[in-house]
C-alpha cells in the first residue's frame, strides 16, 4: 500500500510537470508565430532555384558578347599606374648630404645639452 501512495505522488509531480511543459511550449509557439509576421508571413525556407548548364552557357555567352562589344569600343582603362620614377644619382647625393647635416645638427644638440 505504501509503495501505491508513493507511485501516486510521483504520476502527480510527472502530470504537473507535463502542465508545465505544455504551457512554455504554448508561449514558445506563440512567440514562432509572432517572428513568422514579422517575416512577411513566410515561416519556412523556400529552396534555392538552380538553372540547368545550358541556361548558364547561354548567360556566359551573353556576357562574353557584352565584354567583345565594350573592347570593340577601344575603351580606355580607368587609371594606369605610371612605371616607377628614378632619381638621379646627384639628387640622391643632395639628399642624403642633407640628411647627414640633418642628424649632425641633432647630435651636436645633444652634446651642448
Amino acid at each position: 500500500m505504501s509503495s501505491l501512495r508513493g507511485l501516486e505522488s510521483v504520476v502527480s509531480e510527472l502530470k504537473k510537470e507535463r502542465a508545465n511543459l505544455m504551457n512554455e511550449l504554448r508561449h514558445v509557439d506563440a512567440a514562432i508565430s509572432v517572428l513568422g509576421k514579422l517575416n512577411g508571413g513566410k515561416t519556412e525556407v523556400q529552396p534555392r532555384r538552380t538553372i540547368s548548364a545550358s541556361g548558364r552557357r547561354r548567360i556566359a555567352a551573353a556576357q562574353r558578347a557584352r565584354w567583345a562589344k565594350l573592347k570593340a569600343k577601344n575603351v580606355v582603362p580607368i587609371a594606369t599606374k605610371p612605371g616607377k620614377r628614378t632619381m638621379s644619382a646627384s639628387a640622391r647625393r643632395k639628399i642624403a648630404a642633407a640628411q647627414r647635416a640633418r642628424w649632425a645638427k641633432v647630435k651636436r644638440g645633444k652634446k651642448a645639452a
